[in-house]
């Protein structure tokens, strides 16, 4: 959220209806529609709000969600029944119900959506005894977690009082005044902003050992997959069968196990990614975001909810301690520790006294006058790697781009392969011998001529991490590579078992995108080599600069976490550039001032409230006409007296995705009341002229406007 989380309710009305309905029931039905629709209960039928329903719609059948009783209808108009109810008991919280409105109401998205996104991905009708005996023995993860939390299941709180280790002074004052928060048993946000390497994690295992051992629940939000093993570990070693796992990686079986332990209340600390946020925790006391900065908490497709506001609003509504964590903060959430609407808690050291890495900026300007070339490991960075294996020492390379070439360019036309469906150059992925796009998957084998103009004069432009690993090899025979990007981690397996060898040293040098400047720890890297720091300046983004000085600072932190000191190599065209600079020195205070007078300049977030709004079609012709009419209501509504401005009709910097031509208009306000209420009069509008449900994207807190 760009501002800080408004205000909800305070649970009366029909939201906070907890028993036995009356005679009419409003209902969430799971279709396109925004608003809920009011039902005749059959007087045999025991529903309650939280139940899941089979309901008439119009000529079929549709299942919905009970929120509570419905309102009187206008006289003349006839209550269709309810059909049947599908279980026999209510799958959602009162609080999660009162969520669910807010995400709805807050993101404009259907309601019926919005609690889809929430049950379990198999709901059934009855469980039988069978099934709820077999159940109590899950885990809520794949066999292997199972295993694990079978070996560790009876160690409990129990084990938690033996951590075998102290504090440091900064963990154990941060973990005092967290503490003292948990025990009030009221609603406050904090904000812990805590360098790499500060021993955040430990505060987060000892603040929730204290949670369940005040007899409520905890929740914890990682951003990716990728991190939640690591963090599985710990928290399987420290609380045991009372875990259970959330996040899309796991089968649906197991899914659903986990999702009915934590319904059933057998499981009491659930640690998951995003969608996590709606686990069916009762008594919630705690709820925290681990990497709150982020971009993998925002849902990319409707209801697009931003997984940190969700669980700041989650902790509101449960009266619970919410705890976003970072070394490198949103600028959304520092800005709101300043104004004062989250408290700042800070861990400014690294854990055993042991400095942040030393920093390097590398200029490509003057390497390439001086060489020539367009290698992409300078001399510096080459030497560095060669003392580093001399040494028998390991080493991070950062490239923020997979695949093999960014292009396949025909040197007699200037022509690219594009994809057909996207307005994007296809990736050349030398180990699948394809032309890929990274948007919607299209591929095709790379053509031996130009279809432009039959040239046989084709280039492969530009380095990925594919190519990267190859150059490695060939500069460093015999040391031991190895490359962690998306398309290793889509391989079954592989991922896990990459970084469990680099953690036990079998690999020296490890190249790879964004995934492995994410919260890993590896004592033994003692060099991180940045190839290209400025990759993501260029884009026609906002938030370019934020993201660039975020990754750099994340990588850097990978580096000295061990007993050696570390250094980072950062290459770079742009050294002047004060996101290079500031995450060089690693002082995030300084980037975030001189940030925000640019986004005071400009008007962007967090000064100001943003949606991105998308006119959409399969023809140029069809999203010309969406976006005249999202025009003719957008454009009248703008002024400046009011602190209102409305952005375009522009083509998306992006213009096509997926075969969907895109036409973009930007709205800010200064007033977050002001914005939604545009937005949802839009959504009313667009319902009214009967413009098709695709037509038009509504993107409230956009965290990328391409």
């Amino acid at each position: 959220m760009d501002s800080e989380v408004p205000e909800t309710k305070d649970g009366s009305g029909p939201s906070a209806v907890s028993g036995p309905l009356a005679r009419l029931a409003e209902v969430a039905v799971m279709a396109a529609l925004r608003n809920t629709l009011t039902y005749l209960v059959p007087e045999s039928l025991a529903a309650a709000p939280g139940m899941r329903v089979e309901v008439p719609l119009a000529r079929r059948k549709a299942k919905g969600i009970i929120l509570g009783e419905g309102k009187a209808l206008p006289a003349g108009v006839v209550p269709r029944p309810i059909l049947r109810l599908l279980g026999d008991q209510p799958l959602l919280t009162p609080d999660l119900l009162r969520l669910g409105r807010w995400i709805a109401d807050y993101y404009i998205a259907p309601i019926g959506e919005v609690f889809r996104a929430m049950l379990p991905l198999r709901v059934e009708a009855r469980r039988s005894a069978r099934t709820r005996s077999a159940d109590a023995t899950m885990a809520g993860a794949g066999s292997a977690c199972c295993q694990h939390t079978a070996t560790t299941g009876g160690q409990g709180l129990e084990s938690e009082g033996a951590v075998p280790f102290a504090l440091a002074p900064a963990q154990d004052g941060v973990l005092a005044a967290l503490s003292q928060a948990l025990d009030a048993a009221r609603f406050e946000t904090v904000l812990l902003h805590g360098v790499t390497g500060s021993g955040k994690t430990e505060v987060y295992l000892r603040l929730i050992s204290r949670c369940l051992a005040a007899g409520r629940t905890a929740l914890m939000l990682v951003p990716e997959i990728a991190l939640t093993p690591a963090a599985e570990a710990q928290f399987l070693s420290r609380f045991g069968a009372r875990v259970a796992l959330l996040h899309s990686g796991l089968t649906p079986k197991a899914r659903d196990e986990a999702w009915w332990r934590i319904r059933r209340g057998e499981a009491e600390a659930v640690l998951g990614t995003r969608s996590a946020v709606f686990a069916p925790l009762a008594r919630l006391g705690l709820v925290i975001v681990d990497e709150e900065h982020d971009s993998s908490y925002k849902q990319g497709e409707t209801p697009r909810y931003h997984g940190r506001d969700v669980a700041v609003m989650r902790a509101r509504l449960a009266g619970a301690l919410a705890l976003l964590g970072s070394a490198t903060p949103s600028l959304e959430s520092y800005w709101n520790a300043e104004q004062g609407k989250y408290r700042l808690a800070t861990l400014p050291e690294r854990v055993g006294g042991r400095a942040l890495a030393t920093v390097e900026i590398i200029d490509m300007r003057e390497e390439f006058r001086q060489t020539a070339g367009q290698a992409p490991v300078s001399r510096r960075l080459h030497q560095a790697i060669r003392a580093q294996l001399a040494a028998r020492q390991q080493t991070m390379l950062l490239l923020n781009r997979r695949g093999y070439s960014w292009f396949l360019l025909c040197r007699s036309c200037g022509q690219t392969l594009r994809c057909v469906n996207c307005s994007i150059s296809l990736t050349y992925h030398r180990h699948e011998n394809q032309l890929i796009c990274h948007y919607c998957g299209y591929h095709i084998p790379p053509p031996p001529r130009c279809p432009n103009c039959q040239s046989q004069y084709l280039y492969y432009v530009g380095e990925g991490t594919e190519k990267l690993e190859k150059n490695l090899e060939e500069l460093f025979p015999g040391a031991r590579i190895a490359r962690l990007d998306r398309d290793v981690a889509r391989r079954q397996g592989e991922f896990q078992h990459l970084l469990q060898d680099f953690r036990e040293e079998k690999i020296d040098l490890l190249a790879g995108t964004q995934l492995i400047a994410k919260g890993h720890h590896f004592p033994g890297v003692t060099l991180v080599g940045v190839v290209s720091a400025d990759a993501g300046l260029a884009m026609p983004d906002f938030r370019a600069a934020e993201r660039t000085f975020q990754l750099l600072a994340q990588a850097a932190g990978r580096a000295g976490r061990g007993s050696a000191p570390g250094r980072v190599l950062v290459q770079t065209f742009y050294p002047e550039h004060y996101a290079i600079l500031m995450a060089a020195e690693q002082n995030y205070e300084v980037f975030f001032h001189k940030e925000m007078r640019f986004r005071r300049m400009m008007h962007y977030p967090p000064v100001t409230a943003l949606a991105n709004v998308i006119a959409q079609g399969r023809t140029l012709e069809r999203a010309a006409a969406a976006a005249r009419q999202v025009g003719s209501f957008l454009v009248p509504l703008e002024s400046p007296t009011a602190g209102i401005k409305i952005l375009g009709p522009s083509s998306a910097p992006l213009a096509k995705v997926q075969g969907w031509y895109r036409i973009q208009f930007l709205v800010k306000s200064n007033s977050r009341a002001r914005l939604n209420a545009i937005l949802r009069l839009l959504a009313d509008n667009c319902e009214k002229q009967r413009l098709p449900r695709r037509a038009v994207v509504i993107d409230v807190d956009p965290l990328s406007v391409m």
